[in-house]
């Protein structure tokens, strides 16, 4: 899923606080809705099903904590992540919210990075989840829970970047990697590597593989095509 595919519901009573993370958050690409309250968080839901929503825990009419127990109540939303935004961080505000299902806390006041970085790690982890534990595309098998890779039945040992690279690669065949998005998904948002860090783990990866299955597409980035 691009981050463009990806959907964000922020819910929250403060205009100024509203506008400073939609800003934030389209300028990745994310597509981003949002609400000043939790009932109209809850309508919103329900209409554009979001991937990711964002609850302020001290709202009028309904407030976070409320608003993340009925959003669980209901079936379409059980599985989806629910991430709360607060200016408190007493320990029980914290437990209370884990106790009616949220998947993450963050804290104002927040910096852009920050916010954009927990809602890519947020996005990491719902695409993970979906992904099946083995992905088997011609000669090659990919087991995510043990970390293993084979190719035409004997074992490779790779790099845990290495590994997670190819599994990326080999979640969506044919489609193409922007750069940009696998330096995000792989290295992650904090981590400084320079600008030939992927194509020097691609040169080894086609060298363990012995088959020219990752396409370079020039300018742009890589795909797997079996």
């Amino acid at each position: 899923m691009e981050f463009n595919d990806f959907k964000v519901l922020l819910v929250d009573d403060e205009q100024d606080v509203l506008d400073f993370m939609k800003y934030n958050l389209e300028k990745e690409g994310f597509w981003v809705y949002t609400a000043s309250n939790g009932m109209e968080g809850i309508a919103m839901a329900q209409k554009i099903k979001p991937h990711i929503i964002v609850l302020d825990l001290m709202m009028p009419k309904m407030d976070g904590i409320s608003t993340c127990r009925e959003l669980r109540s209901m079936d379409e939303f059980k599985k989806t992540l629910i991430a709360f935004l607060t200016a408190r961080d007493e320990d029980y505000s914290q437990i209370a919210g884990f106790e009616v299902g949220a998947d993450d806390y963050i804290t104002k006041p927040i910096k852009p990075k920050v916010l954009v970085s927990r809602i890519k790690a947020l996005m990491r982890r719902l695409e993970t989840s979906e992904t099946p534990p083995v992905i088997k595309v011609g000669n090659l098998e990919i087991n995510r829970e043990r970390y293993t890779v084979t190719c035409k039945g004997e074992e490779l040992t790779l790099p845990r970047k290495e590994f997670e690279l190819l599994s990326l690669l080999v979640s969506k065949p044919g489609r193409v990697f922007k750069r940009e998005e696998i330096l995000s998904r792989v290295w992650g948002n904090e981590t400084i590597v320079g600008d030939r860090t992927i194509d020097v783990h691609i040169r080894k990866l086609r060298e363990k593989l012995g088959e020219d299955c990752i396409k370079t597409i020039k300018g742009i980035g890589y795909k797997f095509d079996a």
